[in-house]
């Protein structure tokens, strides 16, 4: 495995109405500008607009994916082989055809081959595992960002009484983010409803065997700290690696 250790982990630590994929943010072509002669960012010229970050290069060196004029369609499958069982993917591509594009592409280039889920969150509103970070620390990515397609019909969280927080139910695959339009490769599995502004956006869904992978990695916990003996978000108690990353045809 080419996991870091777990004692060298930095894990991004947030509220239990965030995610995060870390910084993300591209340099917005400012730099061509500036006298020192960089070039912008290259941009893909599709619809998508995958946009390279050179202030945050890619955690795994994967190029920027094709942006044709017309995407995936329909349900496509996906199967993350880990040391805790298998999870099964079925992702939505009419939802996110550039959010699937962009996973899909990712999964050919082996980006998430050899890699763990560096964090789980047991918040009474908030219970996820998020994973495709190569580096492990909860900041990296694949070099590039592209824009988001959020969900628009998600019901009101019960909990939150503004109606400002939707429920993202048990079963649903969605991306990190560290702000608006800058998905790169991290990605949550929630593993019990959850209640988030809607701000991440739905690509796909966790099969019934997944689903139970994810309830025995909940079941142990997060791993304590000496800071934290008890945390409610951090590092997955027992490992979670993703073996292998594979499409079905």
């Amino acid at each position: 495995m080419s996991s870091s250790p777990r004692s060298k982990r930095v894990l991004a630590r947030l509220t239990a109405v965030t995610l995060t994929a870390g910084s993300l943010i591209a340099s917005g072509g400012a730099a061509s500008a500036d006298g020192t002669g960089t070039p912008p960012p290259r941009v893909t010229p599709g619809p998508c607009g995958y946009t390279e970050t050179p202030d945050d290069p890619a955690a795994r060196p994967v190029p920027l994916p094709a942006d044709p004029a017309h995407g995936p369609h329909g349900p496509m499958r996906v199967t993350l082989a880990t040391n805790q069982g298998p999870i099964g993917l079925t992702l939505d591509a009419d939802a996110a055809p550039c959010t699937v594009q962009s996973f899909l592409h990712l999964v050919r280039h082996r980006f998430y081959d050899d890699t763990f889920c560096h964090r789980l969150t047991a918040y009474s509103t908030l219970k996820v595992l998020q994973c495709g970070d190569p580096s492990g620390t909860g900041s990296g990515g694949p070099g590039y960002r592209y824009r988001d397609e959020l969900p628009t019909d998600l019901p009101p969280a019960p909990t939150d009484p503004t109606g400002v927080r939707k429920v993202y139910a048990r079963g649903v695959l969605a991306m990190a983010n560290a702000g608006p339009d800058t998905n790169g490769s991290q990605f949550f599995l929630v593993y019990a409803n959850s209640a988030l502004r809607p701000n991440y956006t739905i690509f796909g869904t966790v099969d019934g065997a997944g689903l139970a992978t994810l309830d025995r990695i909940a079941a142990q916990g997060i791993a304590p700290t000496p800071e934290d003996p008890a945390p409610v978000d951090g590092a997955p108690a027992s490992q979670v690696d993703i073996d292998t990353a594979r499409r079905h045809h």
